[in-house]
């Protein structure tokens, strides 16, 4: 039977689903097949998005439909045939997961007053434990909850739950005022009662850029047409809004960040007042501004915005501004699946808040011995965030960097230095509605720094003739200046290559940083996470055709990289031929190479020459070697040249499915890793996340 875990709540809007996806992570962390299922679908004419959301995360990947139960016409009509169609729809996503996590019911059947009786029996005949989440914020909308509030409602759900022989796992108090969390955790726990006082309860307070709606969203509620601003902006949240219908110099000091700008059409000075005051960088970012009325531009102002080349979307409708501004005030914000900063904030305030070990022993959870790409990433993840390491990212103009460095912060992988202008930075950050508020922004025109790394890297170089108004030229480089500071311990690893060639980013380490005493070249190696287990792949970026020495480098540094990671080492020394059964210079090479591993390192486990076969598949390894502790056992796996290893990951990476994270640089003194110019935000922040491990560790 999987792990099962049944997450619901008394009432609607109280944040479930930010509740289910830390629940989420915390079981992929530790479980190979994690799947969703939702026994009561919102609507049967159109796809619940609650549920799209959890299975864009989920790590099985099941269809929308299997995962549905019943919807609400069934559960009025047939409550006992509606049970009976759960349970079996249920034991089929079963059969696919080792772990399920079940989503109550949203409260959108206003006909129900007994929904969580129902709910709570539902997961009595699933056998599943409630996560109950209690919502912290009143159903009037008229504030947060007391204490005491919170304590009355503990006892009569709790209470209906043990009616329906539902049993308790935890509680967790969820968008809970800020100012009264021990409070209401107290409060929670006084309510409860033999059997469940033991429960943990855990408090989680409001964030108010989870239930903010987008400007595209807000564009829809009030039947709104862009007319002009970057569209790839309609998806940062809107945080407030501002009735812009008096003058200029009053609107001004009434801007908010973030906020969504009222302004009548036929006041063309308050409009070019704002976008003015969110170019200005002295005012407030604005996420956009809506034109009400319906009247038109004058052909002057249109050119005047045209050439003030701002991205700020402004739209325009018809209706009137109360109504507007009514329409605006009454749309809520989803925690939709391609909101990253949503998920990257919900994720930061479930793991600050909720001990995820403790959940995890309740669930009684086995780490598995599988280990599956997601499973890794989430490992890396919290390896790093273990021990939070200083990173500089040279590229700051990209907006792939500030994506990520958004993500790093908020999940609090690493401390971060961004390379670049500070105000652009930050305003293309606000634009793009990312949070980089801790993030150190450094020029590398900084005077003090620049003078202390010319003459640094002039005296490093002195014996190049490097001179000191040629050093001073080199280290505005922000390659350059990325690796002093790593060098001069101002940060502890560089993570660069998104907009350079792996040169440019590394040559810099080779002649600041340089390798380690024991090691005589700087090499590559991939992390291979195949579908049940990670691979490591070396050299497949660095050393176009390394010598037999090079090799033995490779396969020794290779072989720390894996240790590094959690994966014992196994080396296959690969080859066209396997053992003694082929000759020839290139298999020669490959027999030295291995023969120097065996003689620098005789505790490591190394095979070759070998063929990839008998390395990676145990029936070949029977027929090849049967007497060998590598063959067909084999985790890393050394290629004997550039142009072999850079296809084979490549061919397995396409073929296979399978994530290749890399290169990740090894050899050098203090990390330094290089990135695909054509890298994912998610490649951006493993690579830092691997950055920082190996910060930790050298």
């Amino acid at each position: 039977m999987s792990t099962r875990i049944y997450i619901t709540s008394a009432e609607g809007q109280a944040g479930k689903s930010s509740v289910a996806l830390g629940v989420l992570a915390a079981l992929r962390q530790h479980v190979e097949r994690v799947g969703v299922f939702r026994p009561i679908a919102r609507s049967t004419r159109e796809r619940d998005y609650v549920l799209e959301m959890l299975l864009a995360h989920d790590s099985v990947g099941l269809d929308y439909d299997d995962c549905v139960g019943v919807g609400y016409d069934l559960v009025h009509s047939d409550p006992d045939a509606a049970l009976a169609e759960i349970v079996a729809r249920f034991a089929a996503v079963e059969r696919q997961c080792n772990a399920v996590v079940i989503l109550g019911s949203d409260y959108t059947d206003v006909g129900s007053p007994t929904e969580l009786s129902y709910n709570a029996r539902i997961a009595a005949n699933l056998g599943a434990p409630v996560l109950l989440v209690l919502g912290g914020r009143r159903a009037d909308g008229t504030g947060s909850r007391s204490p005491d509030e919170m304590r009355q409602i503990a006892e009569l759900t709790t209470a209906e739950l043990r009616n329906a022989h539902a049993g308790l796992l935890a509680i967790v108090a969820n968008r809970a005022a800020a100012a009264e969390l021990s409070s209401i955790e107290q409060a929670i726990r006084d309510s409860l009662d033999s059997p469940v006082r033991s429960a943990p309860v855990w408090v989680i307070p409001e964030d108010p850029f989870l239930v903010a709606p987008t400007v595209a969203a807000l564009l829809a509620a009030t039947e709104s047409t862009l007319i002009s601003g970057d569209p790839a902006l309609l998806d940062r949240e809107a945080l407030g809004v501002v009735v812009a219908a008096m003058s200029m110099e009053n609107v001004l000091p009434r801007l908010i960040d973030g906020s969504i700008v009222v302004v009548p059409g036929d006041r063309s000075d308050v409009l070019l007042a704002a976008l003015l005051a969110h170019a200005s960088a002295t005012f407030p970012s604005l996420a956009g501004i809506i034109l009400n009325g319906g009247f038109e531009l004058p052909p002057q102002i249109e050119r005047l915005i045209e050439g003030l080349h701002s991205n700020l979307p402004i739209a325009r409708n018809g209706l009137g501004t109360y109504e507007t501004a009514l329409r605006i005030t009454r749309t809520r914000g989803r925690l939709a699946a391609d909101s990253q900063r949503k998920y990257d904030t919900a994720l930061a305030l479930f793991e600050t808040h909720v001990d995820v070990e403790r959940l995890r022993e309740l669930l009684r959870l086995r780490p598995s011995e599988v280990v599956t790409p997601l499973m890794f990433e989430y490992g890396l993840l919290e390896r790093a965030r273990a021990n939070r390491k200083h990173i500089v990212l040279p590229e700051g103009d990209d907006d792939r960097i500030l994506r990520a460095a958004s993500t790093l912060l908020q999940r609090k992988v690493a401390e971060l230095t961004i390379l670049g202008q500070e105000v652009p930075i930050r305003a293309r950050a606000a634009e793009l509605g990312l949070e980089i508020g801790e993030a150190r922004i450094l020029d590398p025109f900084d005077e003090q720094l620049h003078n202390r790394f010319a003459e640094e890297y002039a005296r490093a170089r002195a014996h190049k003739g490097i001179s000191i108004v040629q050093a001073g030229d080199t280290v505005t480089d922000v390659s350059y200046f990325g690796t002093m500071m790593v060098h001069l311990g101002l940060a502890d690893g560089m993570v660069s290559g998104a907009q350079h060639t792996t040169a440019h980013t590394i040559r810099p380490a080779f002649e600041i940083i340089k390798t380690k005493p024991d090691v005589s070249v700087v090499s590559s190696v991939f992390l291979m996470a195949l579908a049940d287990r990670v691979l490591v792949y070396g050299d497949c970026a660095v050393i176009p055709d390394p010598t037999a020495e090079q090799l033995a480098d490779i396969a020794i540094s290779s072989a720390a990289t894996a240790e590094q990671f959690g994966i014992e080492p196994r080396i296959a020394m690969l080859s066209y031929s396997t053992g003694d059964s082929g000759t020839g210079a290139d298999v020669e090479k490959v027999r030295s190479a291995t023969a120097l591993v065996r003689s620098r390192r005789p505790d490591l486990l190394v095979e070759g020459p070998i063929q990839y076969d008998a390395a990676a598949d145990p029936t070949v390894a029977a027929a090849k070697m049967p007497d060998s502790e590598v063959a067909g056992r084999a985790t890393v796996f050394i290629f004997p040249d550039l142009n072999t290893g850079n296809n084979t990951y490549k061919a397995v990476q396409r073929s296979a499915g399978a994530v290749a994270i890399g290169p990740v640089l090894q050899g050098l003194n203090k990390p330094i890793n290089d990135l695909s110019r054509g890298a994912l935000v998610q490649d951006i922040v493993n690579t830092v996340a691997i950055t920082a491990i190996q910060a930790a560790m050298s």
